[in-house]
């Protein structure tokens, strides 16, 4: 069974920090391309960052960059997205994407609330 699993979001005062999980199981997680998502309310969800295969490339949205990391553990099958210097345009639910295109294969997870708020 594929799964998908979010950890980490909270409530977070802005300029603070947090650090997302997702945890993956059921496919092999090495083959694909690992991408985290953010929908906030009334808009439509974006591309936060993603990460290729082996972690070599990495690659942000313009609102993130600089402030947010995107990283893989393929042994514990594992991504990462630590957030630093959170603004409160950075409030969404945060989803974490697997993608093998290759083989038509997409998974979603259920994402995790990250409130950024004073």
């Amino acid at each position: 069974q594929v799964q998908l699993v979010e950890s980490g979001g909270g409530l977070v005062q802005p300029g603070g920090s947090l650090r997302l999980s997702c945890a993956a199981s059921g496919f092999t997680f090495h083959y694909y391309i690992m991408k985290w998502f953010r929908q906030a309310p009334g808009k439509e969800r974006e591309l936060v960052a993603g990460i290729t295969r082996d972690g070599g490339v990495k690659n942000y949205a313009d609102s993130v960059k600089g402030r947010f990391t995107i990283s893989r553990d393929n042994r514990r099958k594992m991504v990462y997205l630590q957030m630093n210097s959170l603004k409160l345009e950075d409030t969404a639910v945060y989803y974490c994407k697997a993608e093998d295109l290759g083989a038509n294969n997409v998974y979603w997870g259920q994402g995790t609330q990250v409130t950024v708020s004073s």
